[in-house]
């Protein structure tokens, strides 16, 4: 429980690490939060330390033995775990934090999360300006770090016709957007070049861009399976774009999507790994589902929308086709039992059913079920593509960060994927207490102080006198994700106090209402 209480007052003096912190008295005074007793994990893998965190402002001020300390609020953190609070890198949880009755970030807060990066896979403003300036008007309970998205930036400049590589006059006026997007606060480049139009884009556009942008490039990368250009040589890509262009380079999400292509986890990581050892710096995020999600017409038609898909049902020979490769992309994943309808215009009373149950009800074969959709409106899906073994070969690697890939899950909008609500906290209950995948030292490090490093946020990510006080209190034998592939809208469990830039937004597990997040600019 949160108590006030009047003591008298010990400061520590400096410490580089917190193994190596000592204690040293000082003139009384008073931390305006004090947290004791808590098993204290720095997010450096280190292990944990009991310590005592002091916090006066917005900043971190002491963590050690502050016996005798003083201050205006202290939280009893006994038998808990007190780490720096979690960085979701790819989050599309920014627009939903953009509405008032979603500002406060409530299911962002019950997993840990005080900071989110935004505008992934390519997407998000080109006005970075005006998109901060909104996101600060009503204020945000979490912090925020955006990307400038290669795909929207490729659209401006492009306009309709996109199938083709820009003009010079083109490719000039896409990098003047990226320079004035990191100008106006963002942190690297985006690119999502499975969608359309990035998929679209030649390598060589990617690495201007990529180059003028400077910071992270952050890529939902060309093919996570067996489509097209494979998944090792998408990985490949990214590794040849963050060496050209002198940037640090994300596998958004990395993952191996599809039956034919399980197993080659092993693969990806020797060719990071080899990248990174000839000085190449590459890294990946991940978030810990057997299932991704999508459109249903970038799974299963990739490069095809819906007036594509109209035209070609037209006629026998290309109907005949285009339903030949759909009937092929629905295998790679898995087969259309694994593919469950999220929501969608196109799939009005189909939440929560997979294709083949749509296909056998109408009488249909499940190619032709799910471009009758596609053609009606559309729909998201939920597609159980992947392996146990690659997910925990990839989450070991330490190079591999912490994401959701998920926004704000809200009754009424179908059933998406609970990642959005409980990502963290599951990566926390089932692959570091139940599966034992990773000890809890490493999991906080790969969401706290390793994306600090990789995006450049100063002072975060870390549990040190002078960081900011980002700060989260759980309880590692009950943390646990809440929201289900049938109901993903419950909050997660077990992380009972978070605090955002030294305000204490969840408190013994209710929501303060505090909205003490920034938008973050580089080199803050």
């Amino acid at each position: 429980m949160v108590r006030t209480t009047v003591v008298l007052l010990v400061l520590s003096s400096a410490s580089t690490g917190l193994l190596s912190l000592t204690v040293a008295r000082a003139p009384q005074a008073r931390y305006d939060i004090l947290i004791r007793n808590g098993r204290v994990i720095d997010g450096s893998g280190n292990p944990w330390v009991r310590a005592d965190v002091a916090i006066t402002g917005d900043r971190v001020v002491a963590v050690g033995k502050l016996s005798g300390a003083e201050a205006t609020t202290v939280i009893d953190a006994r038998d808990r775990t007190v780490s720096p609070g979690f960085i979701d890198v790819h989050s599309h949880a920014v627009p939903d934090l953009g509405r008032d009755a979603q500002r406060d970030g409530q299911a962002l807060l019950a997993q840990g999360l005080t900071l989110i990066v935004g505008n992934p896979d390519g997407g998000g403003s080109t006005n970075l300006r005006q998109q901060i300036a909104s996101l600060e008007q009503g204020g945000i309970g979490v912090n925020v770090a955006l990307l400038i998205g290669h795909a929207s930036v490729r659209s401006s400049a492009m306009g309709a016709s996109q199938q083709r590589a820009p003009t010079a006059e083109e490719l000039e006026k896409m990098r003047a957007l990226v320079r004035q997007g990191i100008a106006d606060g963002g942190f690297g480049l985006s690119s999502g070049l499975f969608y359309t139009p990035g998929r679209y884009a030649a390598t060589e556009e990617v690495i201007a861009l990529a180059r003028a942008a400077g910071g992270v490039y952050s890529s939902h990368v060309r093919d996570e399976g067996s489509y097209d250009a494979g998944v090792v040589a998408s990985v490949d890509e990214v590794i040849r774009i963050a060496e050209e262009a002198g940037v640090r380079g994300i596998v958004s999400h990395m993952k191996a999507l599809g039956p034919d292509s399980w197993g080659q986890s092993k693969t990806m990581i020797e060719h990071i790994e080899a990248a990174r050892a000839r000085g190449v710096e590459v890294f990946a995020d991940q978030y810990p589902y057997e299932a991704s999600s999508t459109s249903l017409a970038a799974a299963v038609m990739p490069g095809e929308g819906t007036a594509a898909a109209r035209e070609a049902m037209e006629g026998a020979e290309s109907r005949k086709v285009f339903l030949a490769t759909v009937k092929e992309n629905i295998r790679r994943r898995g087969g259309p039992a694994s593919i469950v309808i999220a929501s969608g215009r196109g799939a009005a009373g189909l939440a929560g059913k997979n294709l083949d149950e749509i296909a056998k009800s109408r009488g249909v074969a499940p190619e032709q079920a799910a471009t009758d959709i596609v053609i009606a409106g559309g729909a998201s899906i939920v597609s159980f593509n992947m392996s146990e073994d690659d997910i925990r070969a990839i989450m070991r690697q330490p190079w591999t960060m912490a994401s959701s890939d998920g926004g704000i899950n809200t009754p009424g909008g179908g059933v998406p994927h609970p990642r959005g609500n409980g990502a963290f906290a599951r990566r926390l209950g089932v692959y570091v207490r139940e599966r034992g995948v990773l000890t809890l030292e490493q999991a906080v490090r790969t969401a706290t102080s390793l994306p600090a490093q990789v995006f450049g946020f100063a002072d975060r990510g870390q549990l040190r006198p002078g960081a900011f006080a980002d700060v989260v209190i759980f309880d590692p034998r009950t943390v646990i994700d809440r929201a289900t592939y049938s109901d993903p809208f419950p909050f997660a469990e077990g992380i009972d106090t978070v605090i955002v830039n030294g305000r204490i937004a969840r408190s013994d597990g209710a929501f303060t209402g505090a909205r003490g997040g920034r938008v973050l600019r580089p080199r803050q």
